[in-house]
Parts: C-alpha cells; sequence; structure tokens
C-alpha cells in the first residue's frame, strides 16, 4: 500500500540562518469518526458498533488512569504506553527537586511488533504534493511546471532524466 507523501521546505531547527531543505512529510487524511471507524472495524464480525464503541471509551479512561498510578499500560495486538519525563541532574542528592526538575512529561506508546510489521510491510511512497509557503501543488510535476525547472535535483533549472523517489 502506498503512503502519500507531500514536501515542504523547511529550516533546519537550531539553524534558522541555514539555507532551507525539502523534506517529506506524512500527507494524512482526516481521519474517520468514532462511529465510522467502529463500522468498518466491525463489519463482517459478531461485534455490534455500539459495543466497541463502549469498549474504546472504557479504555480510553482506563489508560490515562493507570498511567497517572505509575504503571505502563500493554493493550495485546496495539502496543505499550508509558510515561516518560526529562530530568536535571544534581551532584548532591539532597539538592533534587521534583517539582523544579522533573520536565517534560509525555506519554510515550511503542507500538507491538505484529502492529508495526503489518503496517510497514510492503509499505511504498507516492507523492502527493508539494507545500511552498502557503500554496499547494497538486504534484512535484505540477511544482516544477509551475516553477518553470527542470526534473534535476536543483531547482536552478537543472535538468535530469530521473523522476525516482530517491532523488527527492
Amino acid at each position: 500500500m502506498a503512503m502519500n507523501y507531500k514536501l515542504v521546505q523547511k529550516a533546519m531547527p537550531g539553524k534558522p540562518d541555514a539555507p532551507k531543505k525539502w523534506y517529506a512529510v506524512p500527507n494524512s487524511s482526516t481521519p474517520m469518526t468514532g462511529k465510522a471507524m467502529t463500522r468498518a472495524a466491525t463489519a463482517n464480525t459478531t461485534t455490534a458498533p455500539i459495543e466497541m464503541e463502549a469498549s474504546l471509551e472504557l479504555l480510553a479512561a482506563f489508560v490515562p488512569q493507570q498511567l497517572k498510578q505509575g504503571h505502563t499500560v500493554k493493550i495485546p495486538g496495539l502496543g505499550t504506553f508509558r510515561l516518560t519525563f526529562k530530568s536535571d541532574g544534581v551532584e548532591d542528592i539532597n539538592d533534587f527537586k521534583a517539582s523544579s526538575m522533573i520536565k517534560d512529561a509525555r506519554i510515550a506508546f511503542t507500538p507491538d511488533k505484529e502492529l508495526r510489521n503489518s503496517v510497514l510491510a510492503g509499505l511504498t511512497f507516492e507523492d502527493g504534493g508539494v507545500l511552498e509557503g502557503d500554496i499547494s501543488y497538486a504534484s512535484l510535476a505540477d511544482y516544477r511546471l509551475a516553477k518553470g525547472i527542470g526534473t534535476g535535483g536543483s531547482t536552478s533549472g537543472g535538468s535530469s532524466d530521473s523522476d525516482s523517489p530517491s532523488e527527492i
């Protein structure tokens, strides 16, 4: 299955004066609504969509509760949620103050190996366009046409016979 991407020009983090580079970013579509997702997921099963909705609501309430208690939460077939954070260090243990030295608390998710493999196996990438400033071009070819540039790796008008993704 092909994953759609869009090319976006960005400055390097920490180096705002460096020349901008083109990066591929996922061109994600709008997610399904909860009802549409549960209907699609339960199609051709004996599980009613409302049962799945209720189960997901229970899970959504359970996970934060468990994380706040310091537990790691493993959801079979999906993966594991856990809390993580950064901390400043001290030389003397008596100088450690959790309220000011523990920072950037986040929820980390690690997908199960089976989930990761089923998503990534055979994944290909498909041109989903170019975003330059506020202008969105439907494809890299449309961008090149609008800018009057060839198919080479440079925007200076150079040209190349190859239009392969490896040159993007």
